[in-house]
């Protein structure tokens, strides 16, 4: 269709690409009267869709989001009839990352055009603008061409182009030049075809030159061997990002020096007649030193010029190069608090962060990490300056990435108190959306108040074991990672703040962390559920809920640790005076399990910490993920660097290294026997370490006939099915009197067939998936030798029939006292049941204690003194009368006989971190 009166046709458009560029282009092909036909975009990055899709959409113009458009080098077929479906006789590429076929190319009567910004042939290939810089062109420019099978070869139709100003940047070029010009481009380029006078400009050979992809880490060092000049043209073309990179020291270099690893941003060209004074820095490879002073970085060239850096990023942490190495004040302040003017405003900047990232925003939402980019960086500032009245720089958004600490930088200013710091670590965080909410962890391991990659590289893949997608990859640390975490634990307990700090300004600390658990309780529900399988609402309770708990209590001890005075014989005619002072052991160690991943971290670690002790910290291989969000919220608490490590990884690896270490002088250990065995081998030859072990159990539950038989059925269940079985105190044999077994049996099949299977974040949910896959096969394992054995499968016994790590409640009768599943745990959701001669209670209590196992047990009946009797008889460290699974942060847990020695939780377990002093003296 076409204009009769001006000649030009009514264009049927496809626009495939993405950003806020297309975004504008898009409208403005529309305004100029052509129909768009459909949109092609890249697929939604989490809960972020791109702002092409959202505008598309709102006009109710098709949306296409292929991940990809070809396989093995051919035209996915179903892509492209889907592209056919849309009827397009011409496609604009404005900002395309994708790959697209000739197909599709050549498919439109019109063809395709494409937006390069350079001016081709020059520097085509996927950076232009960053080698129109770093190659110190006079002139910088765009180009739209026809898309053909070649790299930015195909026939030209238009050009514009500019000046390249001495301090421009890749940003500044962008915002100047690129990005409204070639808007404008792009739209008069389809505005010649529609005309039909579009022309077609065949690329000259001669000055064609393509760029690498600056992509790879060797292409962005920098090298020293540049003039001045080709120093900050090199820095600048890569300034936002990624950055040049480098390494520096502080101090001068030698055969042992530490290399810091930093990226460069924010460069100059330096031009005063003198260069000032200030402190020397070294750079890997360079000859000549540089100078750190107030506004930055100083770097000579070789041709004797000098560069100016005015911000850095090291290890993720955008800061200003004058202050690389100098200690912050701001890390302990307090968040300021906002009065309500200050509240609307919150509200109004939430506002442009929402319509800038298409998304929701919370207080955790990370600017960058929900795909913001340079020119929203821009955006943002100009809006807020319009809207409340405040005036940023672009690098007060660089170095306040997090909603609430933009937050804290704009009120800051306001006020003009410059109060915007608070204790806080920064990470290159996991952004997710699950359970309705933006979740963000770390995936680093935490060493000395910095996350950091395991020093071999190393990452592990982390399961949702609900549907098997991979979470992210946690690094997997090695003993040089426990050396340096050891080594850190060691410096904050013997020379930090945290060994001279008052035992009640510890405590202080303690409660703040417990409070920031708090506020972060659903976030850490959630994560602990699609980490471990844990199901939300049990998660929330008890996984987060007792861990809270267990820091507040712990908390509360800090300033009531105390020795006692001794009365001793005196040496006459002298006196004595002896007495004693609790102490804490030093560097301890904690290795907990995977079945309660952030309570059995809080169970060992507040009471460790109550007691004065630093710590490094395993967590389970599999499930890592609460324990690193509980270490950001322990920087964010102000505990001092050093005192709370986390080194990810293999039990094999990290955990003998620090049964091992002759540093560490105390080992909590939460696991299989069999390896607590390994451990506390380790733990005597290395140099005989104090050691407590929470090791595996086989909990008997005997169930009298004169009991509450419901009561009996619903702690039955629970005692079992808690927590899917993973529970290191679950019932794994129940004994019942033989005259109410069968009853209770079909009482148990009953509820059994009410309970909810299924994704763990759902309410409704009662059972979720087991931890992981290696679990999942030995409780099939298990279950198999059971059948073998003669014993009654009556229910179960299998992996449930979808996808994830789902184990079906199961049941065993007839379960014989020889047989492997009546002697082994199970540590799933495997029901034993065995009966017992009716009145036989010495029997019964012989059969319960012929087991190497004493972790818990317990017993229902009406009858107190029986049930006083069975008590004092059973040989376990925790008995339950009439409940099961009630644990509580001031009761102390622990084993007997081979499920271990010493106490978690209760006054008891501050005695595992502390040693006692007798102090004797004569006057």
């Amino acid at each position: 269709m076409s204009d009769i009166k001006s000649g030009k046709e009514t264009l049927h458009v496809a626009i495939i690409g993405q950003s806020l560029f297309a975004v504008e282009v898009y409208k403005a092909v529309k305004t100029n009267g052509h129909r768009i036909v459909g949109v092609f975009t890249i697929p939604d990055q989490g809960s972020k869709e791109d702002p092409l899709a959202t505008t598309a959409s709102q006009d109710g113009v098709p949306v296409f989001k292929f991940k990809a458009w070809r396989q093995k080098g051919q035209i996915i077929p179903e892509v492209l009839e889907q592209y056919k479906s849309v009827g397009a006789n011409l496609n604009v590429l404005p900002f395309c990352s994708q790959f697209i076929p000739m197909e599709i190319i050549d498919h439109p009567q019109h063809k395709s055009i494409v937006y390069h910004p350079s001016i081709l042939p020059r520097h085509r290939g996927a950076n232009a603008i960053a080698w129109t810089l770093i190659e110190g062109d006079a002139k910088a420019g765009l180009s739209i061409f026809w898309a053909d099978d070649g790299l930015d070869t195909g026939p030209v139709l238009l050009q514009r182009e500019c000046d390249v100003f001495e301090d421009d940047t890749l940003d500044s070029l962008y915002k100047r030049f690129m990005y409204p010009e070639g808007i404008k481009a792009t739209v008069d380029a389809v505005e010649l075809i529609a005309l039909g006078t579009a022309p077609v400009l065949v690329q000259p050979v001669e000055g064609a030159t393509y760029d690498p992809a600056l992509n790879k880490k060797e292409l962005q060092q920098v090298k020293f061997t540049l003039s001045g000049q080709q120093l900050h043209n090199f820095i600048r073309g890569l300034d936002s990002s990624p950055g040049a990179w480098t390494c520096i020291s502080l101090e001068e270099p030698n055969e042992s020096t530490t290399w810091q690893e930093i990226r460069l941003y924010g460069s100059q060209l330096f031009k005063e007649a003198s260069v000032p004074s200030g402190r020397p820095i070294y750079f890997q490879g360079g000859e000549k030193a540089g100078i750190q002073w107030d506004n930055g970085f100083l770097i000579p060239g070789q041709d004797g010029k000098w560069v100016n850096v005015q911000r850095i990023s090291v290890e993720g942490k955008v800061m200003k190069a004058g202050n690389f190495g100098r200690q912050a004040d701001s890390s302990s302040s307090a968040a300021v608090e906002l009065n309500e003017d200050e509240k609307a405003k919150q509200e109004i900047i939430r506002q442009v962060w929402k319509s800038i990232l298409s998304a929701d925003v919370s207080d955790e939402t990370d600017f960058f990490g929900a795909g913001a980019g340079s020119m929203d960086v821009v955006r943002l500032v100009e809006e807020l300056k319009e809207k409340i009245g405040v005036t940023l720089e672009n690098e007060d958004v660089f170095m306040a990435t997090k909603f609430s600490e933009l937050i804290q930088c704009v009120i800051s200013k306001l006020r003009g108190d410059g109060s915007d710091g608070s204790g806080k670590v920064e990470y290159d965080p996991i952004i997710l959306t699950v359970n309705n909410r933006e979740i963000r962890f770390p995936h680093q391991q935490f060493i000395n108040g910095k996350f950091m990659d395991a020093a071999s590289g190393k990452t592990t893949a982390i399961i949702n074991p609900t549907d098997e997608s991979v979470i992210c990859h946690v690094s997997s640390g090695g003993v040089e990672d426990v050396q340096k975490a050891v080594e850190a634990a060691r410096l904050a307990f013997e020379e930090g703040e945290w060994g001279k700090m008052n035992a009640r300004d510890r405590g202080r600390l303690l409660f703040k962390l417990a409070d920031l658990m708090e506020e972060h309780k659903e976030e850490l529900a959630t994560i602990e559920s699609i980490d471990s399988g844990a199901v939300y609402t049990l998660a929330l309770k008890t996984h987060v809920g007792m861990s809270i708990d267990t820091w507040r209590y712990f908390a509360g001890w800090t300033d009531k640790i105390h020795g006692s005075t001794i009365p001793v014989n005196n040496a006459r005619p002298n006196k004595n005076l002896t007495f004693t002072k609790r102490e804490p052991i030093g560097v301890c160690g904690l290795v907990t399990p995977w079945n309660y991943p952030l309570m059995m971290l809080s169970w060992k670690m507040a009471a460790c910490l109550a007691a004065g002790n630093t710590v490094v910290h395993k967590p389970a291989e599999v499930c890592p993920l609460t324990a690193l969000k509980f270490a950001e919220l322990a920087a964010k608490a102000g505990i001092p660097p050093g005192v709370i490590n986390i080194v990810t990884g293999k039990g094999s690896i990290i955990g003998q290294g620090l049964a091992e270490h002759p540093v560490v002088r105390k080992l909590g250990f939460t696991g299989s026997t069999e390896t607590g065995k390994i451990v506390m081998r380790a733990c005597a030859d290395s140099n005989l370490k104090k050691t407590s072990l929470e090791l595996g159990g086989k909990s008997p539950f005997i169930i009298f006939s004169d009991c509450d038989i419901d009561r009996a059925v619903r702690l039955g269940m629970s005692s079992v099915f808690f927590n899917k079985g993973e529970n290191c105190i679950a019932a794994g044999r129940l004994f019942v009197e033989k005259s109410i077994h069968d009853e209770f049996v079909k009482r148990v099949l009953v509820e059994i067939s009410k309970m909810s299977i299924g994704d763990p974040l759902d309410r409704g949910t009662q059972h979720g998936p087991q931890n992981h896959k290696a679990h999942l096969d030995k409780l099939i394992e298990y279950c198999d030798i059971g059948v073998k054995e003669g014993a009654t499968l009556v229910t179960g016994g299998k992996r449930a029939d979808r996808p994830g790590f789902f184990f079906l409640p199961t049941v065993f009768t007839d379960v014989q006292d020889h047989m492997y599943i009546a002697k082994e745990e199970s540590f799933g959701p495997v029901m034993i049941v065995s009966p017992f001669e009716n009145g036989d209670v010495d029997g019964v209590l012989r059969r319960a204690n012929a087991s190497e196992y004493g972790l818990a047990s317990g017993v229902i009946t009406r009858d107190l003194s029986k049930a006083l009797y069975v008590t004092e008889k059973l040989q376990a460290g925790t008995v339950f009368v009439n409940t099961y699974n009630k644990t509580d942060v001031a009761a102390p847990f622990g084993g007997f006989k081979q499920s271990g020695f010493g106490k978690d939780l209760g006054e008891e377990a501050l005695n595992e971190y502390l040693k006692t002093k007798c102090v004797t003296i004569e006057y």
